[in-house]
């Protein structure tokens, strides 16, 4: 057993050797990893250099006002479009593309209009008729009917087809509504085979509006806003009860959690039981009618799966399987059964770690804020660094000009010296973007704009995971508690991160960042792909998302718990990272264990917590519930704070979970720690509770001798 053991621990570390003068974390610490704190204060200060280059060159107007292929704003006071208020889109089905994100810009041309189309028309059947003129409009500025159709559609001087719009943010939108059970779009009927017919074109646009209650975007938005002046206060109040829910069935995990992973266990155990006895009644009552003894390898696919439930040995495939499976159930709780108990016991004993530790509830409103101000700066970078583009115009010439294709100045190319050298050549615009050595940057500006994002925000992640692991760490290792635990555990837990751990946390969160910004480009590339034919491609750009998938998942994993380390311990990031995932692989089975049932107890809060609270805002604000004698205001929408409700319940549970979720993993592992270093003597106390050392039948015998 011997070699054997030693062989176990040769293969999955070396257990922490008993240090007579390790009381918990440690105090007295040095600062860790420095060259990647460097390296992060300087990636900092590069990226405050981007946001300044963005800002001086970048016009966010251009993404909330519209402007057309031309880079000119739409209905702006002192420009050429100034009546002209709304973009139209030429093809405006281009413009789904994801990678129209990236630069906010549909590949489509687009010009400035007056209004947007309200009629169904064809270039084909517009150019030699009196639809003409009011085709016209929608076409580029200048444009002359002397060209061939084909000619026309091909230099993109018209659209191919106008569509009835309205205007949504000052942009035309096709009108699409339903009608009696048929699409209209605008005063178009489309039929379901999606072939248009002129002899169903009706003129009854506005009537077609009022009966669908169509609005305009501002209407809507002001009637939302409406919505929340008024019921804002009973959303607070329901928010309220969800912070007091979350908090209340925290405390209850310290007397109900054995409860209630035991009774959820018997109620699957049952669940399969009647399972079993449904399959074998239904196997017995097809017995002797006619076609019940077909096999399924005779009846073959059939597209109605309720065929299949018409023969016996279907009915047996079900009964096998899930008697296997309450099998497989009944043995792991036979052998797993003292493993459970000590998952149980750690849950209930982090719920007395956060009930000493009560402020560790609110940290998450400092990662909440740190995060919203990375959010905040990635978003306005990125918006700057994508309306950096300016129109590039060039020189066009049907003949020899020497000139052909090189940029030029619209304004003042009636002047220069390439309009006296080429008579025919004029300038006009080419595309929309740079050809300055920013403009070429722009692309690698913005990787780098995310790629900081995933960094800081990992970092800030990281930050917490630290602070609340050497708060609820201080707890563990107190052998007397709460007498022993320091006076301000999380405020000291912050500092030390902060002051000897910067590098550390920059560290781990570097690997997972350069990780999803893998995953970002892979999902660049894949959008860039979805036309290629080659299906090989496509398996290895499958493949490799989810292998950086499961990459990312695994990191998280590691860091969590190499955060844990560092905060205990205050080791390097690799050094943590190494011992944490030694210690939990030795432990392999009570990991799994542990992270299951908590797994199940955090699913039931938040699904008890966001049911309850959304249930009880549905029947107050739909006005079937009253409390006290108040009632809801009148609302034009009931599903604004009840959705709003609804997302602020589950965040504020997500909140308190994430704190308990890191009391737990934390708990575990110095429970771990305090098996392999101590053994109940005298000089090597165990730190656990009474609970868990009853389960292990372990004690310290300075405390049974007393």
């Amino acid at each position: 057993m011997g070699g054997e053991r030693q062989h176990y621990y040769g293969k999955h570390g070396t257990p922490q050797k008993y240090d007579p003068t390790f009381k918990g974390p440690i105090y007295h610490r040095g600062c860790t990893d420095i060259i990647c704190c460097v390296f992060l204060l300087l990636a900092i200060v590069g990226y405050v250099a981007v946001g300044i280059i963005a800002w001086t060159h970048g016009d966010p107007r251009k993404v909330i006002y519209p402007t057309d292929s031309r880079g000119e704003f739409c209905g702006q006071k002192g420009t050429k479009n100034a009546n002209k208020p709304y973009l139209f889109y030429f093809n405006i089905g281009k413009c789904a593309s994801p990678l129209v994100l990236l630069e906010f810009q549909c590949p489509t041309p687009q010009i400035c209009v007056e209004k947007c189309p309200d009629r169904y028309l064809t270039y084909l059947n517009a150019h030699k008729s009196q639809d003409f003129q009011y085709y016209k409009q929608f076409c580029v500025p200048g444009f002359q009917n002397t060209k061939g159709v084909t000619e026309v559609l091909r230099d993109g001087d018209c659209p191919a087809v106008l569509i009835p719009s309205k205007p949504l943010a000052q942009r035309c939108f096709p009108a699409i509504h339903a009608h009696k059970g048929v699409l209209m779009v605008g005063n178009e009927t489309t039929y379901e085979d999606g072939h248009g017919s002129r002899k169903n074109i009706t003129e009854l646009v506005e009537g077609a509006k009022k009966a669908n209650g169509v609005l305009e975007a501002r209407q809507l938005a002001m009637r939302i806003f409406e919505d929340y002046t008024v019921s804002w206060y009973w959303i607070v109040i329901g928010l309220v009860i969800a912070m007091l829910m979350s908090l209340l069935f925290i405390v209850l995990l310290r007397f109900l959690a054995g409860i209630m992973v035991w009774v959820m266990i018997i109620m699957v155990i049952l669940v399969l039981g009647y399972g079993i006895f449904h399959c074998y009644m239904e196997y017995v009552r097809l017995r002797g009618e006619a076609g019940s003894d077909i096999s399924l390898v005779d009846l073959g696919f059939q597209t109605d799966l309720r065929v299949y439930l018409h023969l016996r040995q279907t009915w047996m495939a079900f009964m096998i399987i899930l008697s296997i499976l309450e099998a497989v159930i009944i043995l792991l709780l036979i052998f797993l059964r003292k493993r459970i108990l000590i998952a149980i016991a750690l849950i209930k004993e982090a719920s007395r770690a956060v009930g000493y530790v009560m402020c560790s509830l609110l940290y998450p409103l400092v990662t909440f804020l740190l995060l919203c101000l990375c959010i905040a700066y990635w978003a306005s970078t990125a918006v700057f660094l994508s309306t950096s583009n300016e129109a590039v115009y060039k020189i066009f010439d049907d003949g020899t000009c020497q000139f052909a294709g090189k940029t030029c100045n619209p304004e003042t190319f009636a002047s220069s010296n390439e309009s006296r050298l080429c008579p025919g050549a004029h300038c006009q615009f080419a595309f929309y973007g740079g050809e300055s050595g920013y403009h070429r940057a722009l692309l690698g500006l913005q990787i780098f704009n995310a790629f900081m994002f995933f960094w800081l925000a990992n970092f800030v992640l990281a930050l917490g995971q630290v602070t609340l692991a050497g708060a609820f760490a201080s707890y563990y290792w107190a052998l007397h508690k709460p007498d022993d635990l320091p006076a301000f555990p999380l405020f000291s837990a912050f500092g030390r991160a902060l002051r000897y751990h910067t590098g550390s946390l920059a560290f781990g969160a570097l690997i997972l960042a350069i990780v999803q910004i893998i995953r970002v480009m892979l999902e660049y590339l894949d959008q860039r792909l979805k036309a290629a034919e080659n299906k090989f491609a496509k398996f290895l750009m499958t493949c490799l998302k989810c292998c950086f998938w499961c990459l990312e998942k695994f990191i998280r994993f590691l860091n969590r718990n190499a955060y844990i380390m560092i905060a205990i311990y205050g080791t390097n990031f690799c050094t943590s990272a190494r011992n944490a995932f030694f210690l939990l692989m030795r432990n392999i089975i009570r990991v799994a264990v542990l992270d299951k049932v908590t797994d199940f107890l955090f699913l039931l809060g938040k699904l008890l917590i966001v049911g309850s609270v959304g249930i009880l805002a549905f029947f107050f604000f739909t006005h079937r519930i009253r409390i006290v004698q108040d009632t809801a205001p009148p609302l034009n929408y009931y599903w604004v704070p009840i959705l709003t409700v609804i997302i602020g319940s589950y965040l504020i549970a997500h909140g308190f979970f994430s704190v308990y979720g890191m009391c737990v993993d934390t708990l575990f592992l110095c429970f771990l720690e305090d098996l392999e270093r101590n053994d109940g003597s005298a000089e090597r106390p165990y730190f656990m509770s009474p609970n868990l050392k009853r389960l292990l039948n372990k004690t310290n015998k300075k405390l049974a001798e007393s």
